[in-house]
């Protein structure tokens, strides 16, 4: 039914006898509010439409429309049929007490059942429940029993009833005997009294009389009832149809309606900023200002920005017509079968997305629902899934996904899920295990592995010997939202106090189980055994710019090529760019390493790429660019001591030094000089025409000189006629 929901009466007993209890067991008027605070917390958070009402009897004061001539008296309508939200939580923290009256569970019976028929009129409500939360110790009045139990079933409400103690353990005559009651019983210790044993009788036969075979299914203890609300329910949403056609070709199309069937939970209010003294989001204003990077500051209208796109140094420009220009324009909602192939050239991690949609047969609709059967079973026999083109709408992007058959015993559909383009992939190559015979395991390692991997099988045996997995996905609510709605509910009832720690149960479900511990205990002793591990020291590196970029010139070649080939690091993302052909603007470092690597081009011609990237860089004056290029400039540095060329590298960074103060670099040359990037010295390179005097003192500052004006695009012919050398 369309915009159906629940309608409940929680009925609390607050009378004096709820607050009796054994030596060290808590009141049954604890364990009830927490049962309702539980499951108005539940209500709140998983925002439902559903109504909820709280009616007290046992009160001192009477509130009731149905009180006149001494009838229904203590009996409280505390909170009239309405949605639940924070404020019912607050009321029931802190306004709900243990009073000094008794009052007839019968009563207040029929207040909730005149609160409930009143105030549903005119809605729609699929549902009507009322529970009761007693320990049954008053006088309850026969009289028109027979009646009330008819209403009941005439209105269609389900009764639960939920009590300090556990009907099972007292439907024997002798259910008296102390040691047999339940955890939480009010008695004083001598069993159920004659009132609880007379009211216990009288809610047997209603129950019973409501449902003959599953009617004390409907009465609960209040600790168990604790347990299972302990968990926060998780947020309704109600599936959303998703109608379209399936086309095969031009000619056959089919009718069918999607729905999610897994897709990210995410929480639907987000955090807002208020007002840290009233609370309240309207006390705030928050204002966007746009301002020109100068003195000034000065504004600049909203109407007169222009959105921008960096592309390596560089701003593109774009404006909103060119945006909607650059759209993908399609004729609307799709799934359009491009073709079929083998269920098992679909790997498992290939599927992407943040959802899996099935895709039904249209309602009533015979034809429809043949013609997708008919595919359904094709698909299934022949282990073959369709290679789907899947948009949502106008307004969304294209997406290719498969579609894999589902058959089950109440229905069938097409199970899809998005694959990926090729820019989604990410290829890696790793050198082979097999081929090197110092990483080949053992028959023994192996089988040790086998052992460990066997104990920790999240499986367990049921009691016929079956196994049966101990995570299901269906009863593992997400930790996260857990905690949240916790520490929400705690400051919203108690503002000011520090928040609760973690609940034990939530802290127990983030752990191994217990049987899992138990089980790998003698497999990963072996495991110890077959695979020791011993401490390998490693070396200080120094911080000196000869350890850090060159070796010693004293070294033999044959030592140092050694050396260079045992230092050099495994470098993932080298291997990955197997295609760099030039040096690019995202990481030019790493493409002048590796192209120096690959000798692709000549050293020369990768010199002049990287020194245009390093300018490039420098003309952003900020300190990122500044930082990137000086980590261009420590490559372009190493590159040339391993290859024993200084004069490019020489030549570039004193051209560099001299067009400082004119290009305003300042900045840059300090952090270059904080990480004592200087000249190649003939210490490191034959070749070089730099003393070792000479390098280290290149990087001391000069005195300033009192400039002379001059054209600054003179100044930048050093740095020009170098890149025409190169």
């Amino acid at each position: 039914m369309a915009g159906a929901k629940s309608a409940l009466v929680l009925c609390m007993d607050v009378g004096f006898s709820m607050s009796n209890s054994a030596p060290g067991e808590e009141p049954p008027f604890e364990l009830a509010k927490k049962v309702i605070q539980k499951f108005v917390q539940r209500q709140v958070f998983a925002e439902t439409k559903d109504e909820l009402a709280l009616v007290l009897f046992g009160t001192d004061s009477t509130k009731n429309q149905l009180a006149q001539d001494g009838q229904y008296e203590n009996i409280t309508v505390h909170r009239n049929l309405t949605v639940p939200d924070f404020e019912l939580l607050e009321e029931i923290e802190n306004q709900i007490h243990p009073e000094s009256q008794q009052a007839d569970w019968m009563d207040a019976l029929v207040v909730c059942m005149d609160l409930l028929q009143t105030e549903t009129k005119g809605k729609k409500c699929d549902r009507l429940i009322i529970a009761l939360l007693t320990d049954l110790n008053t006088q309850a009045s026969p009289e028109h029993l027979d009646v009330i139990i008819e209403n009941l079933k005439q209105a269609g409400i389900t009764l639960q009833f939920f009590l300090p103690f556990p009907v099972e353990e007292n439907e024997e005559e002798g259910g008296g005997d102390g040691d047999r009651r339940g955890p939480g019983h009010s008695g004083t210790g001598k069993g159920l009294s004659r009132q609880q044993k007379d009211s216990l009788d009288m809610m047997k036969h209603v129950m019973l009389s409501l449902d003959e075979e599953d009617g004390l299914d409907e009465i609960y203890t209040f600790r168990n009832a604790i347990e299972q609300l302990c968990m926060f329910k998780r947020i309704e949403r109600r599936p959303m149809a998703w109608p379209c056609q399936l086309t095969i070709g031009s000619c056959l199309s089919i009718r069918i309606v999607g729905y999610k069937a897994v897709t990210e939970e995410r929480l639907k209010k987000m955090w807002i900023t208020v007002d840290a003294q009233t609370n309240k989001r309207d006390d705030v204003k928050r204002e966007t200002v746009y301002c020109l990077d100068d003195d000034n500051e000065t504004e600049v209208q909203g109407e007169d920005t222009i959105q921008g796109f960096r592309y390596g140094s560089d701003i593109v420009p774009f404006s909103k017509v060119d945006q909607d220009q650059m759209k993908y324009k399609h004729d609307g909602k799709c799934f359009a079968v491009l073709g079929f192939t083998k269920q098992n050239l679909i790997q498992r991690h290939q599927f992407m997305g943040n959802q899996v949609i099935k895709m039904f047969s249209g309602k009533d609709d015979e034809h429809a629902a043949v013609a997708l059967s008919a595919l359904i079973r094709a698909l299934d026999e022949l282990q073959m899934v369709a290679i789907v083109r899947y948009a949502y709408d106008r307004r969304s992007n294209p997406q290719v996904g498969a579609a894999f058959p589902c058959i089950k015993e109440d229905y069938e559909c097409l199970i899809y899920v998005q694959l990926p383009f090729m820019e989604d992939l990410r290829q890696f190559t790793f050198p082979s295990l097999e081929n090197n015979k110092k990483f080949t395991p053992s028959d023994a390692q192996l089988s040790a592995v086998d052992s460990l991997i066997d104990s920790m099988m999240l499986v367990e045996e049921d009691e016929d010997g079956e196994q049966k997995d101990m995570f299901t996905v269906h009863q593992i609510p997400n930790p996260a939202f857990q905690r949240h709605f916790q520490c929400l509910h705690h400051r919203a009832v108690s503002p000011g106090t520090p928040l609760p720690p973690m609940e034990p149960w939530l802290k127990a479900a983030l752990e191994r189980p217990d049987v899992i511990t138990e089980r790998y205990q003698a497999p990963l002793e072996e495991m110890k055994k077959k695979f020791p591990l011993t401490e390998v020291e490693k070396k200080k590196k120094l911080k000196t710019s000869a350890q850090i970029f060159g070796k010693d010139a004293e070294e033999p070649d044959a030592k140092k090529k050694k050396g260079d080939e045992e230092e050099e690091d495994y470098n993932l993302a080298d291997i990955a760019e197997g295609s760099v052909t030039s040096v690019g603007s995202v990481d030019p470092a790493r493409d002048f390493r590796t192209l120096i690597r690959l000798k692709t081009l000549p050293f020369g011609e990768v010199c002049q790429q990287l020194t245009h990237r390093i300018e490039q860089l420098l003309s952003n004056k900020d300190t990122i660019y500044y930082m990137k290029s000086i980590t261009c400039i420590q490559a372009f540095r190493e590159q040339s001591v391993k290859l024993g060329n200084a004069d490019l590298y020489n030549s570039y960074l004193q051209s560099l030094k001299r067009s400082i103060s004119n290009r305003r670099l300042e900045v840059f040359w300090d952090l270059l000089v904080q990480d004592a990037v200087t000249l190649i010295s003939k210490d490191e390179v034959e070749g070089s025409t730099v003393s070792k005097t000479e390098a280290n003192q290149f990087l001391v500052a000069e005195e300033k000189k009192e400039e002379v004006a001059a054209p600054p695009a003179e100044d930048m012919g050093d740095v020009d006629d170098l890149l025409d050398m190169m």
